[in-house]
């Protein structure tokens, strides 16, 4: 009865996993956060679980105190994993990243966490509503799609490598793929003003050029 019950968990665990996995893809990754989280039962083989949550957190959703928190699971599961040193890389990014939102002194509770996710979710769709408007009036001639950073401007943009999107690409996931960092998405972006106007027009099939 024992081996059958563990059975049966093991099988819920691999059937949210799938499932979480299927709703990433889809691009509803509120849903495939959900799936995961009911995934989780502290078992070592949960770090994988706790891996991808780290990435969504950390890519798709901007929101590097989650992330953190996840990737420490990961560590405290698996420190010796093949993942393990590129997991504190992404620990030692997030982690300057809020030090540049938070003070030294500031203790961050779980009211502050729910704060700052919904913060980035709003910063986020005031950004696309910006991203709306300086395309209507780029069209009129008023505006550039994105406004090339100062060490860019003297460069072109017509030579790199290429790259095909594919589903559930993000602009952070393509440059942590080709630069080991998702900072550098801004990069790739003003290499591709006739495609991308801003980052929310990523589809997959698209051809990229890579600076």
């Amino acid at each position: 009865m024992l081996a059958g019950c563990d059975r049966m968990v093991t099988q819920r665990k691999t059937q949210l996993t799938r499932d979480a996995d299927a709703k990433a893809e889809e691009g509803n990754y509120l849903e495939a956060i959900n799936l995961y989280e009911a995934a989780l039962d502290g078992s070592a083989s949960a770090a994988d679980v706790h891996y991808k949550l780290g990435l969504l957190y950390d890519d798709k959703m901007n929101d590097p105190l989650n992330a953190l928190h996840h990737f420490k699971r990961f560590l405290t599961l698996t420190p010796t994993g093949k993942r393990a040193e590129e997991v504190k890389n992404f620990m030692k990014r997030d982690e300057l990243t809020l030090l540049t939102k938070l003070s030294g002194d500031a203790i961050v509770t779980q009211t502050d966490a729910v704060r700052l996710r919904n913060e980035n979710l709003n910063l986020r769709k005031q950004i696309d509503e910006r991203w709306a408007q300086n395309k209507a009036a780029g069209d009129a001639g008023k505006t550039a799609p994105w406004p090339l950073p100062p060490n860019e401007k003297a460069k072109g943009v017509g030579k790199g490598r290429s790259y095909t999107v594919q589903r559930g690409d993000t602009l952070a996931s393509i440059s942590r793929k080709f630069y080991k960092t998702s900072s550098r998405w801004g990069k790739i972006l003003t290499a591709n003003p006739e495609i991308l106007a801003k980052p929310a027009d990523l589809k997959p099939g698209q051809t990229l050029r890579i600076p």
